[in-house]
């Protein structure tokens, strides 16, 4: 059985997402979803779903080895980062070389780094009139969104289109995409998915 663990720090769509998708499948599942926003509505929707659910503060995360021993404990194939804000500590990436992925809803390297999230972004790539935008799943370094690329896919920018615009085509793709990546990387099926 390969196990997912989930870092969440907002509504949990893309966690839910994944725990749905690996939710009837015999060799992939969920084990835990953590955040570090008590009041997480991902909580909730890992609960709703039978999955384990806990959120943790700062210094759980990056100054004992609280957060570690949770993730030693269940035992990863990958951790997955689904809208999660804080910067993983070296302590971790250090114990799961490899296994830890992120989401960006951005064509990196255009519009990553720390502030560059959500909302945030989508106002950007408008503000600056790109004709297009999507996702990138990377690889998780010591430094915001500059992991090796595992996949991109992407979405046309109208001329009139708002950032709430960008954001509905952004999830989409989402919703689409993260959950066979994840899975073809748990399968270690070698795949090149075309840039879309």
């Amino acid at each position: 059985m390969k196990r997912i663990v989930i870092f969440a720090s907002g509504s949990g769509t893309n966690a839910e997402n994944l725990i749905t998708y690996f939710g009837n499948d015999q060799n992939i599942k969920v084990v835990q979803v953590l955040s570090n926003n008590a009041h997480a509505q991902v909580l909730e929707r890992a609960k709703r779903r039978n999955i384990s659910a806990l959120s943790f503060n700062r210094i759980a995360f990056t100054k004992t080895n609280d957060v570690l021993n949770i993730l030693k404990a269940n035992h990863p194939d990958l951790i997955v980062l689904a809208g999660f804000l804080w910067k993983m500590p070296i302590s971790i990436l250090e114990a799961f070389p490899n296994k830890i992925i992120n989401i960006h809803p951005a064509l990196l390297p255009k519009y990553g780094g720390k502030g560059m999230y959500g909302m945030h972004v989508h106002e950007a790539v408008v503000a600056n009139h790109e004709s297009e935008s999507g996702i990138t799943i990377h690889y998780v370094n010591e430094n915001y969104d500059e992991g090796a690329i595992i996949f991109q896919a992407k979405c046309e920018v109208l001329a009139g289109d708002t950032a709430n615009d960008v954001a509905a085509k952004i999830h989409k793709l989402e919703m689409e995409h993260f959950p066979k990546v994840v899975e073809r990387l748990l399968r270690n099926e070698d795949f090149e998915i075309p840039f879309e």
